[in-house]
């Protein structure tokens, strides 16, 4: 199976070495290319990519304020992996939460890029290492020196039947649909259902944002599910 990519940066010098360095794995193929915020949308709809690489800063409209337009309006709605030279934590933060699926800096190897582009086209959430370093050393510090009372629970995870919690548990740890079917005995394929539901039922545009959604909320899901049972 091809994985069709749109790369999105303002940069043509950028865009023609992207472009370069996909042209050689027989599984990917660059359809269409953008150079600002408003024109990604645009060859998204039109050309319905499995994948969208896209950078930050760009004229028109930003990639992380294009992000939304783009999973509305592209039907299927693409991964997107934001690719930028700056990993500032609130570019990071900002873009996870507006549905990205991937955020790397264009340090990134070839290979490295290449298995990104693979990997959130099979449905899992990528984050370059130094990003998840920083992630993980802001929670760590956010942490209180007490247990805080419960967060209240997002609405849509009392809606969540026994199995979804599960599943969405593995959503959390960052399994793939491969992976979450293995850990609860389950085919890919209703693995990959249970997700699709959990998202529709959670409102979130993607895999990250859903286990963002339970990483906030866990106190909240858990007394929901002590309550049901």
């Amino acid at each position: 199976m091809t994985i069709t990519v749109l790369i999105a940066d303002d940069h043509a010098a950028v865009r023609a070495g992207l472009g370069a360095l996909l042209e050689e794995p027989d599984d990917i193929l660059v359809i269409a290319e953008a150079a600002d915020g408003e024109a990604v949308v645009a060859q998204a709809v039109r050309h319905r990519p499995d994948v969208v690489l896209l950078d930050v800063q760009m004229p028109r409209a930003s990639g992380i304020d294009a992000i939304p337009a783009i999973l509305a309006a592209a039907t299927p709605p693409p991964s997107i992996i934001m690719l930028t030279t700056f990993a500032l934590d609130r570019y990071v933060d900002e873009a996870l939460a507006a549905g990205a699926n991937a955020f790397l800096v264009k340090t990134v190897s070839a290979a490295g890029l290449v298995d990104a582009i693979r990997r959130v086209h099979a449905g899992e959430a990528v984050l370059a290492p130094e990003v998840t370093r920083r992630v993980l050393e802001r929670l760590a510090a956010a942490r209180p020196p007490v247990a805080p009372a419960p967060a209240p629970a997002h609405p849509g995870l009392a809606t969540l039947t026994p199995r979804e919690r599960e599943v969405l548990e593995q959503l959390r740890e960052g399994l793939s649909n491969a992976g979450i079917a293995t850990a609860l005995g389950l085919s890919e394929a209703t693995a990959r259902t249970h997700v699709s539901r959990i998202l529709v039922k959670l409102d979130a545009r993607s895999r990250v944002q859903a286990a963002l959604i339970a990483e906030r909320a866990a106190p909240g899901a858990d007394s929901s599910a002590s309550s049901s049972s």
